[in-house]
Parts: C-alpha cells; sequence; structure tokens
C-alpha cells in the first residue's frame, strides 16, 4: 500500500502540491493524470524520497516514510522502484548488466529477459537497441529487485502509436502478474484507463478527482474533468498541453 495523507510539497519556493490525500491499494494501479505543470511527477517524486513534503504523511505499507517536512526513511531504503520517463539507463551497461545492477541473478535475468521480450538481446548496451527494446530494459530492471511498488513516469513517451500498443499489452501482462501498488504518471486517459483500476486527476496541484473512468463520466466532479474528458472522447490525444509534459 502506498498511503498519503494531506500532503503538500514545495520546489524553488513555489507550492506545487496542495492537500494531497490518496491510497493505493496493495494490488491496484493508480494513474496521474493532469496537464502539464500541474505536480504529477512531483507527486512521485514525494513518495520515492526524492522531495520532503512541506506537510503530510506519506507512508509504504505500514511504515511512515515522510511527515512534514522530514524523510524518516531514505529514498534508497523504500524499497520501491521506478521507470524514469528518460529511462535512466546506463550506456555502458548492456541488458543483462541493467538486471544484475538491480538486484536479479541467474534463472530470474533469464525469466525477465524471457518475459520482456530481449533474449538474444541481453548482451546490447542501450545504443545498440531499438527505443521499444530500452523501455522494455527499463521495465525489466524495475521489476528485477522485486519491490515492494512500483512507480512510472510517462512510460508510453517519446514511442510511436504502433509500439504504444505493443507495450500497453505487455504492461498490463507485467502489472497483473506481478500484484503490487503501480502508481504511473501518463497524459493519455485512454491509455490511463486501459492500464490502471482508478485514475487520479491533478490540476494546478490539486486532486480534484479519483475514481474509475467510469465514475468520473457519470459525475464529473469539476469543468475541468468535463473538459479532461470531452477531450479525450472528442479524439484528442492527450491531456496535456505539451507530449513531453515536465511536470
Amino acid at each position: 500500500m502506498i498511503d498519503l495523507q494531506a500532503v503538500s510539497a514545495s520546489m524553488h519556493g513555489r507550492e506545487v502540491l496542495r492537500d494531497i490525500s490518496l491510497t493505493i491499494g496493495a494490488e491496484e494501479v493508480v494513474a496521474i493524470v493532469g496537464p502539464s505543470g500541474a505536480g504529477k511527477s512531483t507527486l512521485l517524486r514525494v513518495v520515492l524520497g526524492f522531495i520532503a513534503p512541506t506537510h503530510g504523511t506519506v507512508r509504504i505499507g505500514q511504515t511512515v516514510v515522510s511527515v512534514n517536512g522530514r524523510l524518516t526513511v531514505p529514498a534508497e531504503e523504500r524499497g520501491l522502484a521506478m521507470v524514469f520517463q528518460d529511462l535512466a539507463l546506463w550506456p555502458h551497461m548492456t541488458a543483462r548488466e541493467h538486471l544484475q545492477f538491480a538486484g536479479a541473478a541467474g534463472p530470474r535475468i533469464e525469466a525477465l529477459l524471457q518475459r520482456v521480450g530481449l533474449r538474444g538481446k541481453e548482451d546490447r548496451r542501450p545504443a545498440q537497441l531499438s527505443g521499444g527494446e530500452r523501455q522494455r530494459v527499463a521495465l525489466a530492471r524495475a521489476l528485477a529487485g522485486d519491490p515492494a511498488a512500483l512507480l512510472l513516469d510517462e512510460p508510453l513517451s517519446n514511442v510511436d502509436v504502433a509500439l504504444r500498443r505493443e507495450l500497453i499489452a505487455l504492461l498490463r501482462e507485467l502489472l497483473s502478474e506481478r500484484k503490487r501498488p503501480v502508481l504511473l504518471v501518463i497524459h493519455d486517459l485512454r491509455e490511463a484507463t486501459a492500464l490502471a483500476n482508478r485514475v487520479a486527476v491533478i490540476e494546478a496541484g490539486r486532486l480534484v478527482q479519483v475514481g474509475a473512468i467510469a465514475e468520473l463520466e457519470a459525475r464529473p466532479a469539476s469543468k475541468f474533468v468535463e473538459a479532461l474528458l470531452a477531450d479525450t472522447t472528442g479524439g484528442n490525444r492527450t491531456c496535456s498541453s505539451s507530449s513531453h509534459p515536465h511536470t
């Protein structure tokens, strides 16, 4: 479980999250959606322990990891795994070495490589892999250490439509197989609903609505949520003004 209660956070003297309360259950996938600059990626950084909330409490399982401006458990001890938007792969490491560095060994490495479709490419470095293959390395690395929870920041960015569909299918399978809390930032509401049990909508640092997509459609909490849903059903693929948000 990931639990945030009344969390606010500031960066460079500016409040970017305001009174966020959100719980991700033990086997739940929650997608954070909202426009560029809304605070989506900052929320991930707070959970990871890269940023201390100025107010509020963050729990991983039953452990308080951040409270009121303090990191009570450092990032490296939280047992979390992250897939960054830029993937953060090391150029000098092969696919296999990325998994080894993350804590996997022997048969587990082979099983993960097989599962994400990288058998036969395990000794290639990132520059020798396609964009989709690099995405797969990042996913496999995140799962290699058997994390307590998984966080993903725009895992489908920077890939074409055909590859997007392929990666969505793979992600759905991986998240279904590995029962753990998952929090993902995504700017395409349709992709969010394909992957997540619930969607959490953020506007200007505030959580404006949380629920299954059917609940949002039946009872949108604000004009902003209505507009977000209209953009999606009207054919606009994103709820962001940019295809490469830096939130």
